[in-house]
């Protein structure tokens, strides 16, 4: 097994000694039987039996089936079917637009802006190894900016030839229903360019990831698109980052999922195995859960990304905290940050506001590429000379000490979320380990973490009021 996450909770127990957490063991091992109960009654179809409704832990295992399932079935496996879809889409296409809202898109962005070039989509083909520029829509509704990407599109359609790799595009669209309007008004328009643009070839460059029943299901059969892949039942949006919906564009950007879900996987296995005191999952989940009780309040979570490369990660843990445990006048205020950026603007608050915030630094362990130096200039002008010969790497090293040694001496509690680095297998574990850490306190504070019926009064609401216009 390969290095696994580690939690550091000692600054956060050190400015907050008495808040409970050796005494937590019983509380949070307790919560961790109830989580894999769950799990076992979802496998075995226990709905009915279970005080959950919805109940949507298929995503605890589904890693480790999905690895079963690729070593017992080969080229038949889910796995090797997305690898094969992948592989047909980079090899006909240089564009590739994502279409999805929520869970059905921000898990791939987090893995595209973490493990993909920074400028991906600005190097010519052969710098991106043949993979198509990703682009992402149908997460709201601005006609601005979906006009602009299908400009883009056609432009690059008439510029290079719609015959060529250069010139085509295709659309992956991820939607369980298909009735999620802001996906489907996109699906909309980009289908309609896709047909305009490449007539002979639609049945190969739409691909929806959806339930297996429900709107887009159907458009999908009646089109006879060449690959259609399902959403499992029983995972929901915002746990499905390791399904289709999240493995099939990752695939397409060249990401290997493999050791997406052997991270995940290995996660797993780390909860159900390992003692509270040494457990990422539980001890994550008992900080966060002890400080937000009295006396300490403290009710907003800063995921404090280091580094630019994990900001899309923590905006998809604020999707996959808020609505899960913000319910019943419960759950705590997720806020993702990025140092040292954020130091400058909201720092100030951290250090010197309202004590309501756990801050977890989400490191990111050593670089993937040859560190940066800083190099000496003769005329020293910003008297940088002195650290000439020092790597970027170990100035952020020297600013994520100096903020802790800050926020400790005023004892403002911080947690320390450690990568051995930022690759495919510590990816997959982060998301994992924030799933189970989820579900975990939704046994602790008990709400129910599956469902999300604040977002169905929204869409119910809209769709009123559009249905007024047009009568």
């Amino acid at each position: 097994m390969s290095e696994l996450i580690r939690y550091q909770p000692d600054a956060a127990l050190s400015a907050v000694p008495d808040t409970g957490f050796p005494q937590a063991s019983a509380e949070l091992l307790a919560a961790r039987k109830a989580v894999l109960r769950d799990t076992q009654a979802f496998a075995d179809g226990a709905f009915e039996t279970e005080s959950k409704q919805p109940l949507d832990a298929g995503f605890v295992d589904w890693p480790q089936q999905l690895l079963e399932d690729m070593k017992r079935n080969g080229a038949a496996s889910l796995i090797a079917q997305i690898e094969q879809c992948a592989a047909r889409l980079r090899g006909a296409v240089d564009s590739v637009v994502v279409l999805g809202i929520g869970g059905s898109y921000m898990g791939m962005r987090a893995m595209f802006e973490a493990l993909c070039d920074p400028w991906h989509n600005e190097l010519d083909r052969a710098a991106r190894q043949d993979v198509p520029a990703i682009y992402f829509e149908g997460w709201n509704v601005d006609s601005d900016q979906q006009r602009a990407l299908l400009r883009l599109l056609q432009s690059r359609a008439s510029r290079h030839g719609r015959d060529t790799v250069a010139g085509r595009t295709a659309v992956i669209v991820i939607s369980k229903s298909g009735g999620t309007l802001e996906t489907a008004i996109a699906f909309r328009n980009f289908r309609a360019f896709i047909e305009h643009n490449f007539p002979d070839e639609i049945r190969n460059l739409i691909v929806p990831v959806t339930g297996d029943a429900g709107k887009l299901r159907n458009l999908a059969e009646n089109a006879g698109y060449e690959d259609v892949f399902s959403i499992p039942d029983g995972i929901g949006g915002r746990f499905s980052v390791l399904t289709a919906v999240g493995l099939l564009p990752a695939a397409v950007a060249g990401i290997n999922i493999r050791r997406l879900l052997q991270g995940a996987a290995d996660m797993t296995e780390h909860f159900r195995e390992a003692d509270f005191g040494a457990n990422a999952v539980l001890d994550y989940t008992a900080m966060g859960h002890l400080l937000e009780q009295p006396p300490f309040g403290m009710t907003t979570r800063v995921l404090s990304t280091w580094g630019s490369r994990l900001e899309a990660v923590g905006l998809w843990y604020d999707q996959l905290l808020s609505e899960s445990l913000g319910k019943a006048e419960k759950g705590a205020t997720p806020l993702t940050g990025v140092n040292t950026r954020d130091l400058h603007s909201r720092g100030q608050q951290h250090q010197d506001g309202r004590r309501d915030k756990l801050i977890t630094n989400l490191l990111p362990g050593a670089p993937s590429q040859e560190p940066l130096g800083i190099p000496s200039q003769k005329d020293d002008a910003d008297e940088l000379n002195r650290f000439s010969g020092l790597s970027v790497p170990e100035i952020l090293q020297a600013a994520i000490a100096g903020t802790n040694q800050a926020y400790a001496k005023d004892k403002r509690p911080t947690a320390d979320l450690i990568l051995p680095a930022i690759t495919e297998h510590s990816v997959g574990q982060l998301f994992q380990l924030l799933m189970l850490a989820t579900v975990t306190e939704g046994e602790l504070i008990g709400v129910n973490p599956y469902g999300q019926p604040g977002v169905e009064d929204y869409k119910n609401n809209m769709m009123s009021i559009l249905q007024q216009q047009i009568c």
